[in-house]
């Protein structure tokens, strides 16, 4: 059953002009996660308890939070920006 995806006003502003990438990958996440095989095809990654990132190309990073049926993103930028938002998370 595919899980429920929700955005924050941060993740949509730092994806401003890429909707329609983004969407694509939103889409595939929403199919896809909770089943390990398709994990690597989507480069998901655990970040910290309950926070994961997946990669929409080779330098832009998704993360998001996984709560049972729900993927809320929360960011979207490079690595060393991604690096920035958790700590500012202090997770």
């Amino acid at each position: 059953m595919p899980c429920e995806i929700r955005t924050t006003r941060r993740f949509r502003k730092s994806i401003a002009g890429r909707e329609t990438e983004v969407l694509a990958i939103l889409r595939q996440m929403q199919s896809g996660f909770g089943q390990p095989h398709l994990h690597t095809g989507l480069s998901i990654r655990k970040l910290a308890p309950e926070v994961f990132e997946c990669r929409m190309d080779l330098k832009t990073r998704l993360v998001f939070m996984a709560e049972k049926g729900v993927l809320t993103f929360d960011f979207a930028g490079n690595h060393g920006e991604v690096q920035t938002y958790l700590r500012g998370k202090r997770l």
